[in-house]
This record gives structure tokens, sequence and C-alpha cells, in this order.
């Protein structure tokens, strides 16, 4: 597989890495995981002002620079390496994805607020009796005049507390489990009747269990058609699997990178452990874990275009070799590093815990192998 980075995304990298390295230091991030706030929303705004990063990916129409999926794939492998929380996850892949297939009214001025730091969004989707199916509703908004009324709850919505929208899939119609029925709606998180309780997670994000009460919305918070958003769902969630996929690349390379160091410098017998041929077998075993996944990401991200078949069998294989990678690697960091691995003043630890939140991020290894076997199932009928 031929994958070669442009010019411009490999100065993106360059550009990224640069200010991680110069303002995302480890101690920094651990002195903003424990603030009231949990982020640094100057970091937000300087990727927006001074990195531009926020906009790359989205079309030079609606204000961006014109880039795409391998723009995102280059940022979040940046992001994973530095452990980012900020939301653009949340805000530039799934909001912006939602925002330009399913081009809801008010799509170019929201889309210019994200470009500009000015807007953040949080994916309300999952409810706790439904794992990753997303069609398994009880959250519902129902008809009211112009516009909706919606009730319901969604738990684990990372980035919520920080969030200035919530996109919230909801059922229209049909039963709970139908894949009909399913609809998208944009909610300003400030409006009457949305209630959150936040919490951090173990990684270090923020994520809320929300409720909404009779929530009023007017007929411009519909994304797309009603009752028949699922396919849109599918699409944006696979652009935000690849991207978490990258992520993981950039975690999996510094738990690699970090654990190698320091089998250099720890010392048994008088000699340190990477002289063992048993622990030098283990290093290789890990890098070419990493390496696997990282092909795997590259050819995600290829595969994006494709038609949804195709597209779900690419995301869901590169998300299985992802959560096989971050299982492995992860695990054999922490025990070549020992008890202390876990602690919190060693960055491994923290690597570790993202690596293993990554490993069942919208859907573990069975869940995938699962979807994996249905798309080539379908498409063989």
């Amino acid at each position: 597989m031929d994958f070669s980075f442009t010019d411009e995304q490999s100065m993106l990298r360059d550009t990224v890495a640069s200010y991680l390295a110069d303002h995302y230091g480890f101690d920094a991030r651990k002195a903003a995981l424990k603030s009231a706030d949990g982020w640094r929303p100057a970091v937000w705004k300087a990727f927006a002002n001074d990195l531009g990063i926020l906009g790359a990916s989205f079309p030079e129409d609606q204000g961006g620079l014109g880039g795409d999926a391998t723009d995102v794939m280059v940022v979040m492998e940046e992001f994973g390496k530095a452990l980012v929380v900020e939301p653009y996850l949340g805000t530039v892949v799934i909001g912006g994805g939602f925002l330009q297939h399913g081009a809801p009214a008010g799509a170019g001025e929201l889309i210019g607020k994200i470009i500009a730091g000015d807007a953040t969004m949080a994916f309300a989707w999952a409810e706790p009796q439904a794992r990753y199916n997303f069609a398994d509703l009880k959250t519902t908004a129902r008809k009211q005049g112009a516009g909706w009324v919606l009730n319901g709850g969604k738990a684990v919505v990372i980035g919520a507390p920080w969030a200035s929208h919530l996109i919230v899939t909801a059922r229209t119609g049909g039963a709970q489990r139908d894949l009909g029925g399913v609809s998208v709606f944009l909610v300003d998180k400030k409006a009457k009747g949305v209630s959150a309780r936040d919490y951090p997670t173990v990684d270090g994000r923020r994520a809320s269990e929300i409720v909404f009460e009779n929530v009023s919305l007017g007929a411009e918070a519909l994304i797309g058609a009603q009752g028949e958003a699922l396919p849109l769902v599918e699409q944006v969630v696979d652009e935000a699997i690849a991207a978490v996929c990258a992520e993981a690349c950039g975690v999996l390379r510094r738990l690699h990178e970090g654990t190698l160091a320091y089998t250099k410098e720890r010392k048994q017998f008088g000699a340190p452990i990477a002289s063992f041929q048993v622990l030098q077998h283990r290093m290789v075993d890990m890098f070419m874990q990493l390496e696997q996944a990282v092909s795997m990401t590259f050819m995600a991200h290829i595969r994006l275009g494709e038609a949804p078949g195709e597209r779900a069998k690419a995301i869901s294989a590169a998300k299985v070799q992802i959560g096989r990678a971050c299982r492995f690697v992860g695990q054999n960091a922490i025990q070549l590093h020992g008890g202390m691995g876990m602690t919190d003043e060693m960055a491994i630890g923290h690597y570790f815990k993202r690596a293993t939140m990554i490993e069942n991020e919208f859907g573990s290894v069975d869940h995938h192998l699962r979807r994996y076997e249905a798309a080539s199932f379908d498409q063989a009928a």
C-alpha cells in the first residue's frame, strides 16, 4: 500500500508537533486535568487562531483550509502522542461531519464558529441499554407544531462539560431497535430542560450524564432526513473511528518508545534489561503491533469514501487491529515498567489508560468482528 503525505500535510504535522512540544508537556497537561475546568480554553483558541487546525479539514468556501480526512489523521496522531484532551474529535470530526453531511439550517454559520474556536460540540448517542447499537433508542422526539419536543437521557457523553452544543440521536418513529425512525438533532446545551451531571473519565477527559425533559426544538434543529438518519450516523461515526485509530497510533508510538527507553536504563544483574533476549522479543512484538495498527489506519482512511459496506469493513478491520494493539502494547508497557508504571507520576500509565479507553471507544474488538462479518455477508448476498 502506497500512502504518501503531501508537503502541506507534512508541514501540518510539524506545526502541530512543535506547538504541543512547547505548550502541552506532561506536567502542564496534569495541571490542566486537575483544574476545575479539566481543560485549557486558551489552548483551544490557539488551535483556532495560532495553528488554524480547527478549520484544516473544512472546505475553503466554508472558511476552512480545504483539507480532508488525511489532515484529520495527521492532527489526531499528534494529539495522541501528547494525550490532548481538548474536544477536537467531538467538535471538528463528529460535529463538523454532521453539519457537512446533514446540512441542517444554519450549518455554515456554526461551522464558522467551530473554525474560530467559538463553538464546541459533544455527541450524545449512548444509552445504558444500547451497547454499541445506534438504533437502540429510548430517547424520543415528538412533533409539536413546526418543531419538536425532546425527552430521554444519554450516558457518558464525552466532552459534554465543555460543549456549547449537543448532537443528539432520538427516535421519531418505529420501535426501540428499528433501523428506521432514527433522527438527529442539534441542541443548545443551555436550552431549558437540559440537565447534566459531569464527571472525569479514567483517561483524563470529562463526560456527562444528560437528561432531556420536554426540551423544545425548532424545525431547524433537525439534522438530515426525519427518521432516516441511521446511515448518516454510521458515516460520521466511521469517520470518527478512523480519527480515533490515528490517535491510537500516536498513543501506541509513545508507549513503545517510552518502554524501549526505560528498558535501556533499568538494570538487573548488572545489565540493562533491554539486553535480555526474551525482552527484546517482547519489544519487537510490540513494534509489530504498532506498525500493523498504522497500516490499518492508513487503509481505513483510504476507504472512507467508498460504498457503505466497503467502508464499514475497512473501518471495523482497522478498529479490531487497533483494539488488539492497544491491549497488547499497553499491557506489556506496564508489565515491563513494573508497578511504578501505573503511578500518576509516570507518563506511561496515562498513555495506558488512554489506550484502554480507545480499545472500546465506538465498539470493542468483538463488536467490530461481528460488524465486519455482517458487512461481508451483506455484500455476498
